[in-house]
């Protein structure tokens, strides 16, 4: 009894010993003043917020190449390079958006679609534009106006998620064009044209308006449009889009890799992944047009420099990849790229732990969306509670933002892959007042909460990658029977 007594003492001794050697490794290569560098010139007014295909997102990718050899991390697989190379299709902004009816005269308009047109003629007023709203009317070959959303929901996020399939119903009854309207303040509005009415890119070869079908979206806010209709479902107008180019754009994916200490763990690897694009030059607020990026995503591109530093010097039983995406604000369209051409087999990857921020608003947590989804929840609360921060999952389910970061792209593939953010409790003014605005600038950080995060993030990685049990999503999960199916499971 005894004896049995000591060997207990001796294996909770053995542990915690252990757990202890992994805070101290952190500990000895995670800095507060490299941190602090590495944001300061990511968000440098001098890289003009490395918008996906500028030469300064370049620079922000060279940087991160020579960081990633500076700590010895290894090159792509068969190249000399760490560079992945992305094909992608930028499309311009329009020059000229008119629309007309009668007196009225509106330019608040957002191309959705982005066709050149113009087009005078016949306009239908269809309420939602929804299937029932069609029912006895013929728009073949006139324009369908219809309010964004539906009769229970004109939420403009909710909007956006129904109006493809809006606009794909008014082409099948065979209109030439489709607008919808909406009603938002001038800030709402500023956002959306920052986002809609600026250049746009997509993987080459995909999603690429290939027709004439015009789909914009009307700010009405004095609700003009709707009166024009008033009793009756048909009136003459006039649209004007020009201008729209497109052109083909090179991009890279910054991409490196560390072998696993394990001989048999060796053969599964954990992505830490993060973008570091942002969204470039815009609409100038106080003298400041360059959106500088610092919490999106300077500090998730550290995170993972910061891990794979550590990695580097401490190499984890299981083998790390190393992914710096572009073009996350364009559409994710670094990590499509990246899951439709992988440098290494993706049923290799066991689990893609990637790092995206808006911003923050409790410095005493870390917010991991998608936290309770898989089965290393235990890994990244208990790292976190040894930098004395508390790991929350997602309190905004509203918003979506599991799959409105890369990691979606690996969750569809069937990795586990939840997303690392700097704490927030609800995505309120804090947050808005930073996300995606000129103020998002590295002074107005707060580093000794930083220097807790990063810890964090890497003794989480650490954790997983060094844990016996290859971490799988939690049964049910929406992308559970993915993970069956690429695992073989």
């Amino acid at each position: 009894m005894k004896k049995s007594i000591l060997s207990a003492l001796f294996l909770i001794f053995t542990i915690s010993i252990s757990a202890q050697s992994e805070v101290d490794k952190v500990k000895s290569t995670v800095s507060k003043s490299e941190i602090e560098g590495h944001i300061y010139f990511l968000a440098s007014d001098e890289l003009k917020g490395r918008q996906t295909g500028s030469a300064e997102n370049k620079i922000a990718a060279q940087y991160l190449a020579n960081m990633l050899r500076g700590y010895g991390v290894k090159q792509i697989k068969d190249t000399n390079s760490y560079f992945q190379t992305v094909l992608l299709k930028k499309t311009s902004a329009a020059t000229k958006t008119i629309f007309k009816a009668g007196t009225l005269h509106l330019d608040k308009i957002l191309t959705i679609a982005s066709v050149n047109t113009n087009y005078t003629g016949k306009a239908v007023f269809l309420n939602h534009g929804l299937e029932e709203d069609y029912k006895n009317i013929d728009v073949t070959g006139k324009y369908v106006i219809s309010i964004v959303g539906t009769k229970d929901n004109k939420d403009i996020r909710s909007a956006f998620s129904k109006t493809k399939e809006k606009m794909a119903l008014a082409k099948e009854k065979g209109a030439v064009g489709f607008i919808e309207i909406c009603n938002v303040d001038d800030a709402t509005w500023g956002r959306m044209e920052h986002y809609f009415n600026g250049d746009k890119m997509d993987v080459a070869g995909e999603n690429e308006d290939s027709g004439t079908f015009s789909h914009t979206w009307i700010n009405d806010q004095k609700e003009e449009i709707s009166a024009a209709f008033d009793k009756k479902n048909e009136i003459d107008m006039e649209i004007v889009v020009e201008g729209i180019q497109k052109r083909d754009v090179l991009s890279q994916n910054v991409v490196g890799y560390i072998e696993g200490s394990d001989p048999v763990l060796k053969n599964e690897y954990v992505i830490y992944s993060a973008h570091y694009d942002h969204v470039g030059i815009g609409k100038a607020v106080n003298n400041d047009s360059i959106y500088n990026g610092a919490r999106d995503n300077a500090v998730g591109t550290v995170t993972v420099l910061s891990a794979a530093e550590n990695i580097a010097k401490y190499p984890t039983k299981r083998s790390a990849l190393f992914i710096l995406f572009t073009g996350e604000e364009k559409g994710l369209l670094g990590s499509k790229w990246y899951v439709n051409h992988p440098v290494l087999p993706l049923h290799q990857m066991v689990y893609c732990f990637n790092s995206d921020n808006g911003g923050y608003n409790d410095t005493s947590i870390a917010t991991i969306v998608g936290l309770g989804r898989t089965t290393a929840q235990k890994d990244i609360v208990d790292a976190a509670a040894a930098f004395g921060l508390k790991a929350i999952d997602d309190p905004a389910p509203e918003q979506g933002l599991f799959d409105r970061s890369d990691n979606v792209h690996f969750a569809a593939k069937g990795i586990p892959a939840p997303t690392f953010s700097m704490g927030f409790t609800a995505f309120d003014e804090e947050i808005t007042k930073y996300y995606h605005q000129v103020t998002d600038n590295p002074d107005t950080l707060d580093y000794e909460y930083l220097f807790k995060f990063f810890q964090s993030y890497v003794l989480a990685c650490r954790n997983i990658a060094n844990n016996p049990e290859t971490p799988f999503w939690t049964e049910g999960d929406k992308y559970y029977d993915a993970g069956k199916k690429l695992y073989q499971k």
